[in-house]
Parts: C-alpha cells; sequence; structure tokens
C-alpha cells in the first residue's frame, strides 16, 4: 500500500498506557529517539500493540511544526533535533525536508514562517509534532 503521507518513522513500541477511550504508546524510533501517539483504545487494541511491536509512526506533513531553537513551556511531547537540508518555496508554502537521526521528515509551513526563521540547507531545527497528530501502522 502507498500513501500520501509524507513522513514515515520505523520504530518499536516501548509502553501502552490505556485510557478509557484513548490510549498514549511509546515508541522508540530507530534513530534511538522517543515518540509519544496519543490514538484511541480501539486502534491500539485492533493493532495488538504492546511493547516489543514494530509500527511505523506516520505524521501529515502539515502536522509539522519546525523552530530554530529548543522550545520550553510547550504541551507538545514529540521534539525531534535535526537539520534541514533542504528548502523548496512557493508563493505562499515552504516544504521544508529535515533530516532527523535514523530518518528523514518533511514539513510543509508557510513561507513567510520560513523566511522568518531564515530556513535554508544546514540550519539546526527541532521538528514539533503533537501526540495526537501521531498515526500508527503495525508492521
Amino acid at each position: 500500500m502507498s500513501l500520501s503521507i509524507r513522513n514515515q518513522l520505523p520504530g518499536t513500541v516501548t509502553a501502552v498506557t490505556p485510557g478509557e477511550a484513548m490510549a498514549t504508546v511509546r515508541v522508540r524510533l530507530t534513530g534511538g529517539q522517543a515518540l509519544t501517539a496519543a490514538i484511541t483504545r480501539e486502534a491500539a487494541d485492533d493493532l495488538g500493540l504492546t511493547p516489543g511491536t514494530a509500527v511505523r509512526a506516520l505524521v501529515k506533513s502539515t502536522e509539522v511544526s519546525l523552530a530554530t531553537a529548543p522550545v520550553e513551556g510547550l504541551s507538545i511531547r514529540n521534539r525531534l533535533p535535526g537539520t534541514v537540508t533542504d528548502v523548496a518555496t512557493g508563493d505562499a508554502m515552504a516544504s521544508v525536508r529535515v533530516t532527523v537521526e535514523g530518518g528523514e521528515l518533511t514539513a510543509a509551513i508557510t513561507r513567510d514562517a520560513a523566511d522568518d526563521l531564515a530556513l535554508s540547507a544546514g540550519t539546526p531545527v527541532v521538528a514539533l509534532i503533537k501526540s495526537t497528530e501521531v498515526s500508527l501502522a503495525a508492521e
């Protein structure tokens, strides 16, 4: 199956915390980073997620925000440090490729934001992804 979701990061489930309706799933990405996904409890059960399960974390490029320095005081749990490898700009939007340990992310941000952050190849960034914007696919 092919997907239009640009960001597909392989990893392994390290913990599942079920709630009444939602579950949080901790994933260790192949690059070593920890990622949290907040998915429905039913989805976690349907996928049979337990520690050791191989998964692929899926994130739409429009759900990846970028910062040029570590950001404190945010509820966003997923903060992946990386380096910009390419910036493609249009009239309104920019597609920014970021290399992170063990993979690559694409962020779709406004051109104004890319300009304000002075993003170019080699710029160190932190990719910010809300846990509710991470989907999981079992391998």
